[in-house]
């Protein structure tokens, strides 16, 4: 699976890891940034990740941040980008059976690597349970 990838300085940490999960798993990884910890603006390394998820370059797409919700935001402001901020495998695993989540926002202040790396593989295991559910996510990308 193509696997697009960002952070701002306060998700740094995480992506590397998740980066060399996702590498060791065979996926392939395009990483927009950021590559340290030296402060930036989420905005400008998020919103790539989101228009390659919303283009069709890559399948999914995985953003970090220090709590996760300004990436989430930023990444929801484009059409046909569903991005779900998770905060333990439940809501990664609901953020795909439910919304069909093509991306996930995690805050690296908030939860551990390991709680990290673990919604990752779940979020990347659960299928989509469509029925009821695709109307839903049909309706979001309204004019």
């Amino acid at each position: 699976m193509k696997i697009a990838f960002g952070s701002d300085h306060a998700g740094f940490i995480y992506k590397e890891k998740i980066k060399h999960l996702l590498n060791a798993l065979g996926h392939e990884v395009t990483d927009f940034g950021t590559d340290s910890e030296e402060p930036v603006d989420y905005p400008l390394f998020i919103r790539p990740v989101a228009e390659a998820v919303a283009r069709g370059d890559t399948e999914r797409g995985v953003v970090l941040g220090g709590s996760g919700n300004g990436e989430a935001m930023c990444a929801n402001r484009l059409k046909r980008v569903r991005c779900a901020l998770c905060w333990n495998t439940t809501t990664a695993r609901l953020a795909r059976q439910h919304n069909d989540a093509n991306m996930i926002s995690i805050g690296q202040r908030m939860i551990s690597e390991a709680e990290a790396l673990e919604i990752v593989r779940v979020w990347l295991e659960t299928d989509f349970e469509g029925g009821r559910h695709l109307r839903r996510i049909q309706l979001l990308d309204l004019e």
